[in-house]
């Protein structure tokens, strides 16, 4: 059997990074494939921004901030951040009409994240329980968008459209104010988390939260899932030499644990899931091109990016390496959860080693 099914992950996941204009300009990746983006998540990072989030399957015109709890927005609705909000996805990259604060102002560099998901093509999902959605799920990749209304009820579920069991989960109520709670299911763990927060993750004990190769059956949170709220949620789940959800335990030395993800990384995402006052953490592989990667921002705060030069990371061909002795990634005996996504797959399925950066 082939190491992976992915030998090029820049077709599914890129990352861009881009200065604004203030006006219209449109971005090209500079992956080996083309992608046309279903998920595209963008942070201003030279200043205080927000994050904003859209897709395609409730319309690029429209986003959340991951860093509040704020109800879903639009252009149409005059918002600051959704003056230059992107006006399309194109075949390989996006496109904006105006400038603003949250992805195109004039003069500030940016950074966008980006999946594909099913070319924006959804299909309606009926193998829940009490609850149909509406899924556009990429299978090759282990990755898919879910749109549906909550019940309110402790055991309901919903569809999620991919080929095995997701072990992340991160739902957001649309139509009204929300805190972005999510699930992880990775390894045999069932733990709810904020993502807006900087809480330390919580068994699910005592309710019915659950992931299956087929339904995601949740716990009738107001959150995740409000009585008659709309939500849209983000499922994943690993997929060899392309995406890696795990957990690592902190031992408090500068030569930290060493993280086997089986490909080199492009981006990587932490969080301590054992202590109450640390920061979600974002690093990837184009604002840090080189080793050590320091350059990080926080997907529950507006902050601007920080070079934490005393902090490093090192991404290797086959992982990331972590060299630091900081609370956010490796207090001694902490407990940390880690969503990471390839540049390329340390063996390809022709049995060819990736090099080192």
């Amino acid at each position: 059997m082939a190491y992976t099914t992915i030998d090029d992950p820049s077709a599914h996941f890129q990352v861009k990074t881009y200065t604004g204009n203030g006006g219209s300009q449109s971005i090209t990746f500079d992956g080996n494939s083309d992608l046309q983006p279903d998920f595209g998540w963008f942070k201003k990072r030279d200043n205080v921004e927000n994050h904003a989030l859209n897709n395609t399957s409730v319309g690029v015109q429209k986003f959340q901030v991951s860093n509040s709890t704020a109800v879903e927005q639009s252009q149409s609705q005059g918002n600051t951040d959704a003056n230059d909000i992107a006006s399309s996805y194109n075949s390989d990259g996006f496109s904006f009409t105006g400038g603003g604060g949250a992805y195109n102002q004039s003069g500030n560099t940016y950074v966008c994240w980006a999946w594909k998901g099913n070319g924006g093509t959804t299909s309606s999902n009926s193998s829940g329980t009490n609850i149909t959605s509406t899924v556009q799920a990429n299978t090759t990749a282990g990755f898919s968008i879910v749109t549906f209304t909550g019940t309110g009820n402790d055991g309901d579920s919903y569809g999620h459209g991919l080929s095995s069991a997701p072990e992340l989960v991160i739902p957001k109520r649309r139509d009204a104010t929300s805190n972005w709670q999510g699930y992880a299911f990775d390894g045999g763990n069932s733990q709810y988390f904020y993502f807006n927060l900087e809480n330390a993750f919580a068994n699910t004990t005592g309710n019915s939260a659950a992931s299956s190769s087929s339904v995601i059956t949740t716990d009738g949170s107001g959150d995740s899932n409000p009585n008659g709220g709309t939500v849209v949620a983000y499922c994943f789940h690993s997929v060899k030499g392309y995406s890696k959800i795990g957990r690592y335990t902190g031992n408090g030395s500068s030569d930290g644990p060493m993280l086997y993800t089986g490909f080199k990384p492009a981006l990587f995402i932490v969080k301590s899931t054992s202590q109450s006052n640390q920061q979600w953490y974002i690093f990837d592989n184009k604002r840090d091109p080189i080793n050590p990667v320091t350059r990080q921002l926080q997907p529950n705060l507006s902050d601007a990016e920080s070079n934490v030069t005393g902090s490093p990371i090192h991404f290797l061909s086959n992982g990331i390496k972590i060299r630091n002795t900081s609370g956010h990634d490796n207090t001694n005996g902490g407990d940390y959860f880690y969503l990471a996504f390839a540049e390329h797959p340390f063996v390809s399925s022709e049995g060819i080693p990736v090099t080192a950066r």
